[in-house]
């Protein structure tokens, strides 16, 4: 019997503090209806992310189905979406879901992070619609960031949750193909109940690594837990999947935190081995402060990078990265190394479409006074002046080689490499994380050359700069900025208080 598979996504992690996301993002990204999401899903370089194209070729593979492309909004991080947008967006939904009918299964791809101006919930809004439509009987899983701050209202809807498990998100085509696997099991029969622990933990981004090379992981040790748990007794066999959560802080929301959530085939067990998990995690609540880096620092070590003898460093300005809400224009880190004379250095993508539209029309080899930040987006994007010569130009359209990239087809819009001195800087005109060599390399630049690397971008450029630069070649920056990992720096109005790292006197009881 062929199954029917409605195939839907909503995906965006939003920071209450950043500016209002609309239409615009979510065609920026992936914006798509119909039989066009399927085609994009089976492209070899789709602009989605993998989960929905590893999901898709895992159910294409296990034999004849029926897939039934509703509509995947899906955006850059951003600020809370606009009501109206989303409004309009569940009405598709709907309208689309209803005419799908019948159904055998429905895959939901989540970021689980989400924010409108008017709903703090939009994935748990969402889901509900959805088995309001399709009834009991109809078999919903859904995918979510290993980063989702996950509500009572995410879990209680579907059969079936999974998440990533690794951070930088190296794994997000193996968790859609899991998806497929977990829905055609419960399709068939298998029993699914969920449980979920939710602990008063809201861990700073920078403390949420799971790479085995990383010293200090306290996030990734519970995830390896979770994965040796569910295959031992009493859970073999019975524990389907095992999801633990970090949460995404900047959300500010009544349920944001560290979450574990369990999939299994009793209600027991599921709840047995989420509080188990649940109980490690807090053992090591005084592990999840950061330990970033003073810019102060940060420049000495730049500095220092220009002795042949010492390695090269890359720079991570976690705080201004468009991957957690930052708008990728902050001036800290660049006006701070070009008045230090940092030479042999490199630093991306600067979001500045206005300073790239002049550097195309004045063309390559012209120099100029560089006007960065003429039209501000955020408190922290301050103007900087400098001399600049246009180095080279592109066009925009590049593909993602490695890390969360990887095989992904992006478009920075009309970019440009300017020459401040001794450091190259990358400016374009749609906003992305720096997380692949690939917005690098597409200029035409060395990296293996540069003894300096600057990235906007909080940890997923790990996962595509780690064939240039080691663990121990890696410096955080502490600087200002919308995605800082330091909590303190916010004016919280919906985090749950007291809460690790931000209070002294937090207790939780199992």
């Amino acid at each position: 019997m062929t199954r029917r598979i409605a195939l839907l996504g909503f995906s965006v992690e939003s920071n209450r503090f950043a500016p209002l996301a609309g239409e615009r993002d979510f065609a920026a990204r992936s914006l798509l209806r119909g039989e066009a999401l399927l085609a994009e899903a089976r492209e070899a370089a789709p602009r989605m992310l993998p989960e929905l194209p590893g999901f898709v070729a895992d159910m294409d593979a296990a034999g004849p189905w029926e897939p039934v492309p509703i509509l995947l909004a899906a955006a850059e991080p951003n600020g809370p979406v606009e009501q109206r947008f989303f409004d309009a967006l569940m009405l598709e939904w709907e309208a689309r879901l209803r005419a799908a009918w019948p159904l055998d299964g429905v895959y939901c791809v989540m970021h689980g992070a989400g924010l409108t101006t008017e709903d703090d919930d939009p994935e748990g809004t969402l889901q509900a619609m959805v088995r309001r439509v399709v009834g009991p009987g109809v078999k919903v899983v859904a995918s979510y960031d290993l980063h989702a701050n996950v509500s009572e209202a995410d879990v209680e809807t579907l059969d079936g949750f999974v998440a990533y498990r690794c951070n930088p998100h190296l794994d997000m085509r193996a968790r859609g193909a899991e998806a497929a696997q977990l829905l055609r099991r419960l399709i068939g029969g298998l029993p699914g109940t969920i449980a979920r622990v939710r602990l008063p933990i809201v861990p700073p981004t920078v403390t949420l690594l799971t790479g085995a090379e990383v010293p200090e992981r306290p996030f990734g040790e519970l995830v390896d837990l979770g994965q040796a748990r569910m295959r031992e007794p009493p859970y073999a066999g019975e524990v389907l999947n095992v999801s633990v959560l970090g949460g995404f802080p900047y959300s500010d929301t009544a349920f944001t935190g560290l979450s574990v959530v369990v999939t299994a085939t009793e209600p027991a067990l599921a709840q047995a081995l989420a509080l188990e998990i649940a109980e490690a995690a807090w053992e090591r609540r005084e592990r999840f402060h950061p330990r970033l880096t003073t810019l102060e620092r940060a420049v000495r070590l730049a500095r220092a990078t220009e002795d042949p003898a010492k390695p090269a460093l890359i720079f991570a300005d976690l705080a201004d990265n468009p991957g957690g809400g930052g708008r990728g224009n902050t001036m800290f880190v660049l006006s701070a190394f070009h008045a230090a004379g940092v030479r042999d250095a490199v630093i991306g993508l600067i979001h500045d479409p206005l300073l790239a539209a002049e550097a195309h029309r004045r063309g390559v080899g012209a120099a100029f006074p560089a006007h960065f930040n003429r039209d501000p987006s955020s408190d922290f994007t301050l103007p900087f002046r400098a001399p600049a010569v246009v180095r080279s130009l592109h066009p925009g359209p590049v593909r993602g080689r490695r890390g969360i990239y990887a095989g992904v087809s992006l478009d920075m819009g009309p970019a440009a490499a300017l020459q401040l001195d001794g450091i190259t800087v990358l400016v374009a005109s749609e906003r992305f994380q720096c997380a692949d060599p690939a917005f690098i390399e597409t200029f035409g630049l060395d990296i293996a050359a540069a003894r300096a690397v600057v990235v906007k971008s909080r940890g997923h450029f790990r996962g595509g700069f780690d064939e240039f630069f080691a663990p121990d070649q890696v410096i955080e920056i502490d600087a200002p900025g919308l995605a800082s990992p330091m909590l303190q720096h916010f004016q919280w109005k919906h985090l749950p208080r007291p809460v690790v790292p931000l209070d002294a006197q937090v207790t939780w009881t199992p």
